[in-house]
């Protein structure tokens, strides 16, 4: 009896826990789709920007810009480092952190990292990156507000000298199921090299075309931090959503043995009680 007690109580016990990881996959489920929404939108157009980036430089080559131009020596580069805000999301930060360290083992320059998301304080201490900043505030589901912040602080940090290098290291999203730690060069910005006629045509620009790459740099770079953003988080949240998921078929497996445990310690009760009574009857009958 004790046992099937005890079996009753852990059912329970996983039933509750199965309720909480299907409410979870359906939080990640819903703020997936909303930051898969803002991701498709700002696609567009920062393909726009990276093709006017493409095209501007080659329609004049005496062409400069101070978000083009590198630094005449590389004494400090910044990496930004995008993780999640926290975990329970499988092998996401534990993969996009083991990048970085490959990446910081490799690198000979001086470097320091600046930290996006608030999951595994300690854990990042423990790695011992040179962390120089967390941006702890960022949200779920990041808006071109807090993408603009970010850029900002990083646009500062480059022309006053302060890194003369930033990247930025995060999961690339390739789908639901599958994400990619990578790295990208924000700053200096580099032209793809491609389309070899782009800069071959005749534009008229106004005022100037050193405003009109100006503007495009600032916009570039803006939409360049808001789409590794939403990128990191899409991949954040899907992979939060696939682990609930094989969270809740564990569950739903484990309820079942137990279920087939609870039966057969119910079966062998019956059985026990049974020959008790058929043995007590037979005590009765022996006496008489």
């Amino acid at each position: 009896m004790a046992n099937m007690r005890a079996i009753r109580s852990r059912i329970k016990s996983v039933k509750n826990t199965q309720q909480i990881t299907k409410a979870m996959k359906m939080v990640a489920v819903s703020k997936l789709r909303r930051t898969q929404s803002g991701m498709n939108a700002i696609r567009p157009f920062a393909e726009r920007s990276q093709e006017m980036l493409n095209m501007l430089p080659g329609t004049d080559s005496k062409l400069e810009n101070r978000f083009i131009q590198p630094h005449k020596e590389i004494r400090k580069v910044c990496y930004v480092l995008f993780i999640g805000n926290r975990g329970l999301c499988g092998m996401y930060n534990n993969a996009i952190l083991r990048f970085m360290q490959d990446i910081a083992e490799s690198e000979t320059r001086d470097y320091f990292v600046i930290v996006c998301g608030r999951w595994g304080k300690d854990i990042i201490a423990k790695s011992k990156l040179p962390v120089k900043r967390v941006v702890d505030d960022m949200s779920d589901t990041p808006t071109a507000h807090e993408a603009l912040a970010l850029s900002e602080s990083l646009k500062k940090m480059f022309l006053n000298g302060e890194a003369d290098e930033v990247h930025l290291v995060y999961q690339k999203y390739i789908s639901a199921l599958s994400q990619k730690p990578s790295v990208t060069q924000l700053l200096p910005a580099s032209p793809e090299t491609g389309d070899a006629s782009a800069g071959e045509k005749d534009f008229i620009f106004e005022p100037s075309a050193e405003s009109v790459l100006e503007s495009v740099m600032q916009l570039y770079i803006n939409n360049k931090v808001y789409s590794v953003m939403l990128e990191a988080k899409c991949g954040e949240h899907s992979s939060r959503m696939t682990a609930m998921t094989s969270a809740t078929d564990s569950t739903k497996e484990l309820i079942d043995k137990l279920g087939l445990s609870l039966n057969r310690a119910r079966q062998a009760a019956i059985t026990t009680e049974i020959s008790e009574i058929v043995g007590g009857a037979s005590a009765l009958k022996k006496k008489k």
